[in-house]
This record gives structure tokens, sequence and C-alpha cells, in this order.
């Protein structure tokens, strides 16, 4: 794979069942690249490996005055030195370019999951955990994938070295090839410390990253509440603890770069004292002491890749669970149906768990009371469980469970608008243009929402588009607007996209009233022919619905319209009308009277 042929037809299906597994996975998944690597890094280290024996073949001629040894030791030389240029350049393009890749496909596969779960994704994981995820671990699982092949071409590399200066000086090289090995395993004692360290940074950087993220989404109201200095006490806070957590993490680090080189150093001094005594005793040649010399100072290159391994593994096996924890969350956990195969995606909508049934080509509102399960049900009607340990069975759409329907159909015919929907930055026309039906024109749908004040608005912002609002740009998250104006325009681009099944959560809680009543009206017209739930509990909503059902601890509890349940159900007109715990109790208690007293009488 080429940095060129990015991005991937299809990423794979990763190992998650554990952090190392998934890092064993993408190994395995660039195998070529990695033998690549592999080999240009032999040719690298071994061409450094050869330096000293064409330098004490080289040593050993001049003091032999022998010109034709000389000669060869110079040949020799600059082949090594041309296979040790060749080797780096192309070491570093492949080892990169692994990297790359490595990164690109953990991207593809965290894209695949958050355009599984939409916007359930937040609720199971914290924003600030997402955003480390996409960014900060991505980068370190592929440096991770980058320094494997290096690590593997410096170990091979010393392992070669240490068993031929065996076999060319067995006096000295019996001392190299033991003091090798301890010199490579020296600083395991100290990783464990490291990683606890390095895992505490990672900790607080993360909870600093989640607050800044939810400062900044929240600046707007921030000011106008004067606790942006709060807030950015708090972040000064936690960013002094991720600098102390930094710091404390690299002093570990330090003492292990500090090991790396101090011990190669013993090892040499103790080379250079063994092979001199050997030298004046007559047992080995000075050229055969600078070879061996220059062998153990030239094994401090390889042995680099040690300490770079532990550091990447110890940075990239937390990232790593992180990123096999986020793509280990599904839809659902119902089997999709065998093979996958389309299934019809059209008739009623009913959830088995509260007993809610939405009749087709009907407008339902629905009344929850609080508003987190009025979210949760909203995520359960789109097929997204809004908790790991929730119940999971499936909301079925004509009789067909929607977990059994490809992922594609699901979202063909289910749309959800979230109470709090995101607007991505780009102009009007971009955010429009959705996978839809084609049957509702984008102006139809701005004004079944009401946004004719939004687009005169965004033409009055433009300054580059000749007042035309469809080509004025949104920034992001449409943070230039107010959230009534938000909400218009997200209304609008659902109502575009005219799914089978359109559910909507609060989708009118920051307007007006007389607003309110017009986009009721809107959305009532433009989906007259659609399966329509609104999750609700305005009563200029509710008076527009042709149904509206009562969910009342989990479970649908009365059926009418909106009149109707004000005159008959004291839980519903408690939440429509806003009535106190003892307006309710004595509600309650008449209603009880009467149906007493109505029982006598018959």
């Amino acid at each position: 794979m080429q940095i060129q042929d990015l991005p991937y037809a299809d990423p794979g299906v990763p190992d998650i069942r554990s952090g190392p597994r998934f890092l064993f996975w993408l190994g395995r998944s660039q195998l070529g690249g990695q033998v690549k690597s592999l080999l240009w890094g032999l040719l690298h280290h071994l061409g450094i490996a050869g330096l000293p024996l064409g330098t004490g073949i080289a040593v050993q001629a001049v003091v032999d005055r022998d010109g034709g040894r000389l000669a060869l030791a110079g040949g020799l030389l600059a082949v090594l030195g041309a296979a040790i240029a060749i080797g780096d350049v192309m070491l570093h393009r492949t080892a990169v370019t692994n990297w790359i890749t490595a990164a690109a496909r953990v991207q593809q596969l965290l894209s695949r999951k958050t355009a599984e779960l939409g916007s359930v994704l937040t609720r199971r994981v914290a924003a600030g955990e997402v955003v480390a995820v996409s960014t900060g671990d991505v980068e370190k699982i592929g440096w991770f994938v980058e320094a494997l092949s290096r690590f593997a071409a410096g170990a091979v590399a010393l392992v070669v070295i240490c068993v031929g200066l065996t076999v060319y000086q067995p006096a000295l090289g019996v001392v190299v090839a033991v003091g090798v090995p301890v010199l490579a395993l020296a600083v395991l004692p100290l990783l464990p410390r490291a990683t606890r360290r390095a895992d505490v940074q990672r900790e607080k950087a993360g909870k600093a990253t989640e607050l800044a993220s939810d400062t900044v989404a929240g600046l707007r109201v921030l000011r106008g509440i004067g606790g942006e200095d709060l807030f950015l006490g708090r972040y000064r806070a936690a960013s002094q603890e991720v600098r102390k957590a930094a710091v404390h993490s690299a002093r570990m680090w330090a003492l292990i770069s500090a090991v790396q080189v101090v011990l190669p150093g013993v090892l040499l001094i103790v080379v250079v004292a063994y092979g001199t005594r050997l030298a004046l005793d007559g047992r080995i040649t000075v050229g055969e002491l600078v070879t061996v010399y220059s062998a153990v100072a030239l094994t401090y290159h390889p042995l680099r890749n040690f300490e770079e391994i532990a550091m990447a593994y110890s940075f990239s096996r937390p990232s790593a669970k992180r990123a096999a924890r986020v793509l280990a969350l599904t839809r659902t956990t119902t089997a999709t149906a065998a093979g996958g195969e389309e299934r019809a995606a059209t008739g009623d909508l009913y959830d088995p768990l509260t007993g809610l049934l939405a009749p087709a080509g009907r407008l339902t509102a629905v009344v929850c009371g609080d508003p987190d399960v009025a979210g949760r049900l909203a995520d359960r009607l789109g097929g997204h469980p809004a908790e790991p340990g929730a119940d999971h069975t499936s909301v079925l759409l004509g009789g067909v469970p929607l977990d059994e329907l490809p992922l594609e159909s699901a979202r063909t015919a289910v749309l959800v608008q979230d109470k709090d929907p995101v607007l991505l930055s780009g102009t009007l026309r971009d955010l429009l243009d959705v996978p839809s039906s084609g049957a509702v024109p984008a102006a139809d749908a701005l004004t079944a929402a009401q946004c004719d004040d939004v687009l005169d608005a965004l033409a009055q912002a433009s300054v580059d588009t000749g007042g035309y609002p469809m080509r004025t740009r949104i920034t992001e998250r449409g943070r230039s607007l107010s959230g009534g104006q938000r909400q218009r325009l997200a209304l609008a681009r659902s109502l575009v996209a005219d799914p089978e099944v359109l559910v909507l959560d609060e989708p009118t809680s920051a307007v007006d009233a007389h607003t309110e009543s017009r986009v009721a009206a809107g959305v009532r017209e433009l989906r007259k022919a659609r399966t329509t739930v609104v999750l609700a509990s305005s009563p200029l909503l509710l008076d527009r619905a042709d149904r509206v059902v009562l969910v009342h601890e989990g479970q649908a509890v009365a059926v009418g319209t909106h009149r109707e349940l004000l005159a008959t159900e004291p839980r519903y007109r408690a939440v429509v009308t806003r009535e106190t715990d003892e307006e309710l109790a004595t509600a309650v208690g008449l209603a009880d009277e009467l149906e007493a007293l109505e029982g006598e009488t018959a």
C-alpha cells in the first residue's frame, strides 16, 4: 500500500478484543510494508556494522604496509557507505509510509464507526475522548507501527554483530555477545513505572481536552452569564496538572535514555581495557582491536531502537485500547440478518419495549415528561440503544426489526433529529445537500421550517455572495446563528431528506410560540403522506398531531388527541400544563372519585 493509493477501499475488520491485539492486527494488515522497511533497515544497519571491518582491515594494512589490502578496504568502505545512504533513505520512506497508512486505516475505521453510531457516539463516549482518539491516539498508534520494523531491523543487526564478532575474534566477541543483551534488556524494569506515568499524563490531557471542548461549545452561554473567567480558571488548573504530569513522565524517560547511554559506555570501556591487554600479549592484532572497538561503539545506534519501541508501545498501548473501545461500540447487539438482504422498510413504527405505535403516514406526538427519557426513546426509534446495558429489543418498522435491516436501508428509512442538532461549516446549499428522495425541494423545506428570517439574516451577513443566502457560509456548528435559527435550519435539512419515518426530538424548544405554531403547521402539511414522530410537550405541537401518546415510567399508558388527553388523563395534563405534584394528586383523586361514583350509579 502506497500513500497515493489512500484511502483504503476497505480498511478491514479490526481485532478489537484488546489494545495489543488491535496493534498486532494493524501490523499484520500491512505486512508487505513492514517487510520492505525491515529489509531496507537491515541494509542500513548491516552497512553500519560492516564499517568496523573495513576500518580494521585498513588500519592493519597500514601497519603491515600492504597497499593492496588498503585499496580493498577503501573499496569496501565505499560500498558500505553507499549501502548506508540508500538503506537510510529507503528505510525512512517505507517507515513513514507505514506510519501514514496505519494512521489512515485507523481514521477510516473511526469514521466508519462514527457514521454507524451517529449522535449516539457522544452519549457513550465523552466528547474529549473522541477528540483524543481521532487525533493524538491515531498519531501514537501510527508511531508504533512505524517503529516496529526499525526495531526488528536493529534487533537482527545486533544479533549479526554479536555472532560476527564471536566468529571474528572469539576472546572479545564473547564479551560483546554477553554484554549487548544486557544493554538491550536493562531498561525493562523501568518501563512499568514509565508507562504508569505516561498513562496519568494522557488521562489528565484527555480531561483538559474535554474541558476545552465543552468551554468552546458553550462560550456564547458562558459570556451571557459572565462565567467565562470561571471556566478559564478551571482550564488553567487542568493545563497545569497536564504540565506537571508531563514533567513527571519525562523524568522517567530521561532516566531510561541515560541508561541507554551509560551502559554502552561501560561495555566499551570493558572491551577496550580487555582488548588492550590481549593486544599487548600478542593474542590479537591492532586491526582486530580497532574492529571490535568500532563495532561495539556502533551498537549504540541499533540499541536506540529498543528505547524507541519501548516508548512507542508504552504510548500506543492505551491509545489502541481507547480506539478499540470506540470501535467495539455497535448500533445494536442483535445479529444482522444473514447476508444483509434487503427487507421491506415501510409501514407502522412500533416499539415493543414501551408499546409505542406510530401509524404509517400520520403525525404522532409523544409526551414523556423527562427530556432525557425522550432523548433515549428517540435513539431507540432510530435503531440505536441509548445505553450499552439497556434492553436491546429492536424497534419494528412494518413488522421488520430495524437492526435486521442493512445499515444503509435503516438510515434511509428512519431519520432521527437530535434536540441539539449540529450544523457543519459550509454554505447553506451544502447544508441542504443531503441524501434524499428528491421529492421535497429545499425551498419548500425552508418554508415549512419557517426559515424566512434566517435567510434574510444570512443574506445581510454575506458580503461576497450578492445577497444570495444559499451561497452564504455558515460557521462551524452554526455558532453565528441563534439557537432557534439552528433548530429550524436543521429541521429544514431533515425535511429535505424526506425519510420514510422522521423522528424529531423537541424540534422547536428554542423558538417563540408564534413561530412554533407555524412550524407545526408547516411540518404537518409537508409530511402529510409520511410517518412523523415528534417528542415534545408543547401544546402548540401536540394540538397539530393526529394522535398523542403519553409515555409514563417507560410505558405507553394513554393514546388520544391532545384535547382528549387533557380532559381525561391527569398525568398528561400535569406534563403539558406544568401542574405541581399537589395539583396532580388532587386531580387524580377527583378522577378516582368520579370513576367510583359512576360505578355506583351504574
